[in-house]
């Protein structure tokens, strides 16, 4: 039995159940700050300074680090005969990358 035709659908439940429990979680934290007596202008306050400022820059580094990891384990493995040089390079690089964020993201919210 073919079963490629789940995958579109796996996805997009996936994705569903994401967002459900995204608005969940989110009205869950709200109903939470009204309990303790939190007024509306205190809430938007509190949920300003809850965002990361740099959490772009962070997501692209890290996308640049894997992909960097990717290129190179794939161009060592075409040189060697061992095909275990890819995932170490994607991991390493990828973890790097995360490191590298978040020292960064560090260091401008100081500034």
């Amino acid at each position: 039995m073919d079963s490629e035709f789940l995958i579109p659908i796996i996805f997009f439940l996936a994705a569903g159940a994401v967002l459900i429990i995204y608005i969940y979680f989110r009205s869950k934290e709200k109903q939470m700050m009204i309990e303790k007596g939190m007024s509306y202008e205190q809430m938007l306050e509190f949920l300003k300074t809850k965002r990361d400022q740099f959490i772009m820059l962070q997501i692209g580094i890290v996308t640049f680090f894997f992909g960097l990891g990717l290129g190179l384990g794939l161009f060592i493995k075409d040189y060697s005969d061992s095909d275990a040089w890819v995932p170490l390079f994607i991991f390493t690089m990828t973890g790097a990358g995360f490191v590298i964020a978040q020292l960064l993201a560090r260091k401008l919210e100081k500034n």
